[in-house]
């Protein structure tokens, strides 16, 4: 039977080590991955959607000013000498010990329109904070975009680095071969040496590069430090025909929250102005209420003074406003000063678009081109390193041009990866811009 209970106890131990091993796998993280967490999770989305919350709340406070209010009141005096009995009302001269209790309540049947328009108002501010959410969703998706194409311009530059080591290394055994042979100086194995350390530098600043933005990315995602975290491989980019600005400008001016939200702006303006312009007329209210009482002048025991003092009472009343030393107008023009102010940040919003898509399209224009021409760039330099590394196994070339050389296809693969990542980054930002799903195909490992 020990026997049975060990085995089983061994088996669990077991499951438990491979269920924490499959646990801490390394997760590989897609774009959609991130921005769907992102927008779960991020900070600046919490907080938009409880200031959302906030409008919602008010609005309904709002709302229950068409109700009628109730209160209720009681209260106990002692009272010696001349004076006027609180629930007879007669006048009298000795002590009196008296109880009072009501209910009141009061119904606003007319305030000038206000109370409409404030309902209205506050039905627009839930339709901008709704917009304002949306806008933080909009820019931690942009700023988790631009992030995750940096890392993947990181990790491809991580893999030039390497492979610019790996060979360096092999150009350095071949030098130190034909040194030993005796057919060339030491100046040329050094220089093989030298440029063999530069690219290891220069690999571990690639990885320190890639390590930062990894965190950075992770920051934005609000993930613990020690989270595994890696992103996925990309396919070949294919990347979209750049659309034409006007119709990109048309639809963003549809679509994107910051700018509807300055639209209802200049409508919650104008009903502020309503309900200002609402104080020049007169508030109707209904009142009523209920009543009763206990006084010791009274032969009555304190339940039947209830019963015989019980009183009840319904009235109108009228409020008219005539001079309010100029408060009122003062509101109507303040109001009408906001209407102007809030059409003026719309027109600014737009503009300040326009400019945001223009620049995107022209970049977008300017590194597809600037991406054909490095690719050109870097399919020569190719080809010239490959005939350099023949002429240098013949002896046909020194250490120093070969050297010349690979740093020259160097640079032009770091040019076409950079053009390559920011057309890709200009063209993602013109897709949100259309209403676009922001979306990069990825191999996940």
């Amino acid at each position: 039977m020990k026997k049975y209970i060990v085995l089983t106890i061994l088996i669990a131990v077991q499951f438990a080590k491979g269920q924490t091993t499959i646990d801490s796998v390394q997760k590989v993280w897609t774009l959609e991955a991130c921005i769907n967490y992102a927008l779960e999770n991020n900070i600046s989305v919490k907080q938009a959607k409880l200031s959302k919350n906030i409008t919602e709340a008010n609005y309904l406070a709002t709302k229950s000013l068409r109700l009628p209010n109730l209160n209720g009141n009681a209260s106990q005096n002692f009272t010696n000498g001349n004076s006027i009995d609180p629930i007879t009302s007669d006048f009298v001269s000795q002590q009196i010990n008296s109880t009072s209790l009501g209910l009141n309540s009061q119904l606003t049947l007319f305030q000038g329109n206000q109370i409409n328009n404030q309902i209205k108002q506050g039905k627009l501010l839930i339709d901008q904070y709704s917009l304002y959410e949306e806008e933080a969703k909009n820019n931690i998706t942009l700023s988790i975009t631009e992030s995750y194409i940096q890392l993947l311009y990181a990790k491809e530059n991580i893999l030039i680095a390497e492979n610019n080591l790996e060979v360096s290394q092999k150009e350095e055994e071949r030098a130190k071969a034909r040194l030993d042979a005796g057919s060339i100086a030491i100046k040329e194995y050094t220089d093989a040496q030298s440029q063999t350390a530069t690219n290891r530098y220069l690999l571990i600043n690639t990885k320190n590069d890639y390590a930062l933005q990894l965190l950075s990315l992770k920051q934005q995602l609000e993930l613990p430090p020690n989270t595994n975290f890696e992103i996925a491989d990309t396919d070949e980019i294919i990347l979209d025909v750049v659309p034409d600005l006007n119709e990109v400008y048309s639809e963003a001016l549809e679509n994107l929250p910051e700018i509807n939200a300055g639209k209802i702006n200049v409508s919650l303006s104008e009903k502020d102005l309503d309900i200002a312009k609402g104080g020049y007329l007169p508030t109707l209210s209904l009142t009523g209420s209920l009543g009763s009482g206990y006084t010791s002048t009274q032969d009555y025991n304190f339940t039947d003074q209830l019963d015989l003092n019980f009183n009840q009472r319904l009235g109108l009343s009228l409020n008219v406003p005539i001079f309010n030393r100029n408060k009122t107008k003062s509101e109507v023009q303040t109001a009408k000063i906001n209407i102007d102010m809030a059409k003026l940040e719309l027109a600014q919003e737009e503009k300040d678009l326009y400019k945001k898509i223009e620049t995107a399209w022209q970049n977008a224009i300017t590194s597809q081109s600037e991406m054909e021409a490095a690719d050109m760039a870097k399919n020569a330099a190719k080809e010239s390193f490959r005939l350099a590394q023949k002429q240098y196994e013949l002896g046909a070339l020194s250490t120093t041009d070969l050297i010349l050389s690979q740093n020259t296809y160097t640079n032009t693969e770091q040019n076409y990866i950079q053009t390559k990542y920011l057309s890709l980054l200009y063209n993602q930002l013109l897709q949100f811009y259309q209403g676009n799903d922001i979306k990069i195909q990825s191999n996940e490992n």
